[in-house]
């Protein structure tokens, strides 16, 4: 479709192509044309958008006139919390996400085992025992027979505890934990850092490349990279970013959680945030709640405190850097907006606000916390795919929390209510990259009071991505935005009508609103055709 002989895309915005490319013939998402049916694109940059008749006039000074055939147009997807080297290794490894049972899981252990005999150390993620009929964890002796006494380590679904073999356990002398139970808090990250030392710079390098080339194959243009000490290492996120300037594909953006605010500049990160753990996950227990779990005997395990982070987003305001916290449970969501407030009182609220610090996950809101969070500007870095995953009367969540609490989890429409910013993530591999699937889980979310219109989940996933790093002119399709559009083969358009916000749809033309794909569960999915970013393709959908 475009030129594709670019060779660097740089992490914080891919070089522009120099190339002028008309677009005509589909449905172009704009609001600054919501019957807009073609688009200029030039020097990396939407030019011009409008009508087919308009689009006459431009079509003799162009490089390239591309007939979209109907398709739709629409800004290419920001994924606003990635761990792309562990996303990597779940799409070229062992991904337990699909096993159906602690049995499945075992037998897939074993035979990946057989595949990699090189392998100083085996690799596995996604196992989830509350999906199991065993209801249970592997226990060791299990790991060690199915892995044939090579070191193995197995992350569960959200990355807060892992299982592992005797094998690993003896090259961490730290952990003396010997039990079956799942490793958590600091054993855990003491055998993730062993395990992912063993990984080669080919492996890290291919495990990159593969996350990337699979976020564009689904529209996706951009990635906020989560990194840090106790998720991966320097040199994990600095070869990600070297990568995302030497290849086309889509921009990095990456946090470093960290509270080394040296470190996290000399690294190129954008701030030091991102999973910098205030708390854990409700599924291995260890998010930090104020009452106790409803099939444990504990409030989970807190990590920092409202005084920790009061110094360390006074540090970050005062340093021009953004700040932000891994937050899920109430009690540690709690500790967030106490912390940030005496962070505005040392610093002053308009520096925090103007900050555009950042709490990701933000489960457990209350009401109190969902004020706080308006009045001190956080934006909420959020995954609807959670929902969808362990959200209802019979999921994760009720088990942990029972059904009252959990129906309150993930209460988008009353953040929308109140006025913070979303920026919509999948956190793979702890969900996959599923940007539409990410839009209806948001749209049809289980607990119906929490669910928010397409549109404005849309907005969340794109735009909102692209304002949770301080650029509010990106992530739409205007003149003078970067030219980071995805290109979309889909059924009919709808336009959800204004007067009911989630169940009624309209086709009115008269509404003025731009339409987006009817995506009532059950239904087909939009397919990508292609993703390009600064005016570059950085995926074409292969033909037939």
């Amino acid at each position: 479709m475009t030129d594709r002989t670019a060779s660097s895309a740089d992490a914080a915005g891919a070089p522009a192509s120099e190339r002028t490319v008309l677009l005509r013939g589909g449905e172009v998402h704009s609001p600054a044309d919501p019957f807009a049916t073609a688009m200029v694109v030039e020097r990396g940059h939407i030019a011009w958008v409008g009508s087919e008749g308009a689009a006459d006039a431009f079509a003799q000074g162009v490089d390239e006139v591309v007939d979209l055939g109907g398709a739709l147009v629409t800004p290419a997807f920001t994924d606003a919390h990635v761990h792309t080297t562990s996303a990597g290794l779940a799409l070229t490894g062992l991904d337990l996400t699909g096993a159906a049972s602690l049995a499945d899981a075992l037998g897939l252990v074993r035979a990946y085992a057989g595949r990699r005999p090189a392998d100083r150390v085996l690799l596995g993620h996604g196992w989830d025992a509350s999906r199991w009929p065993e209801r249970r964890a592997p226990r060791r002796a299990e790991l060690d027979e199915a892995a044939g006494g090579r070191p193995l380590y197995l992350s569960r679904i959200d990355v807060h505890s892992a299982v592992v073999t005797t094998a690993l356990l003896d090259l961490v002398p730290a952990v003396s934990v010997r039990g079956d139970e799942p490793l958590t808090r600091d054993d855990h990250h003491a055998v993730r850092r062993a395990a992912l030392a063993a990984v080669t710079p080919a492996q890290r390098a291919e495990a990159q490349r593969a996350a990337l080339d699979r976020a564009a194959s689904l529209g996706i243009g951009s990635v906020h990279e989560c990194g840090g000490p106790d998720i991966s290492s320097a040199e994990d996120f600095a070869d990600l970013l070297n990568l995302a300037r030497e290849r086309p594909g889509p921009r990095v953006f990456g946090y470093w959680a960290d509270r080394d605010l040296e470190q996290a500049k000399a690294l190129g990160a954008i701030g030091a945030a991102g999973d910098l753990f205030v708390d854990g996950a409700l599924g291995s227990h260890t998010a930090c709640l104020h009452a106790p779990y409803a099939d444990a005997g504990h409030t989970g395990t807190g990590y920092l405190d409202a005084g920790e982070v009061a110094e360390h987003v006074a540090a970050c305001t005062e340093a021009g850097l953004q700040a932000g916290f891994h937050a899920i449970g109430d009690a540690a969501l709690t500790a967030v907006v106490e912390g940030m407030r005496a962070a505005a009182e040392r610093v002053g609220l308009a520096r925090v606000r103007a900050a555009r610090h950042r709490v990701e996950h933000a489960e457990m809101m209350t009401p109190e916390t969902i004020a706080a969070f308006a009045d001190l500007g956080l934006t909420a870095s959020v995954q609807p795919a959670f929902d969808a995953a362990w959200g209802g009367e019979d999921g994760m969540y009720a088990d942990r929390l029972g059904a009252e609490r959990a129906r309150t989890l993930n209460p988008f429409a009353a953040l929308l209510k109140a006025g913070v910013p979303l920026a919509f993530g999948s956190d793979a591999p702890v969900t996959p990259f599923d940007p539409w699937g990410t839009v209806r889980a948001a749209a049809f979310h289980r607990t119906p009071e929490h669910r928010i219109s397409v549109r404005a989940a849309f907005t969340a996933h794109t735009r909102g991505g692209w304002r949770a790093l301080g650029r509010d002119g990106a992530g739409v399709l205007v003149p003078g935005a970067p030219a980071d559009y995805a290109l979309w083969e889909t059924a009919e358009l709808v336009v959800q009508a204004p007067d009911d916000r989630v169940a009624r749809w309209s086709t009115d033309p008269r509404s003025g609103t731009p339409g987006l794909p009817d995506l009532t569960p059950g239904g087909d999915l939009p397919v990508c055709l292609a993703t390009v970013v600064g005016g570059r393709e950085v995926f074409v959908r292969p033909q037939g």
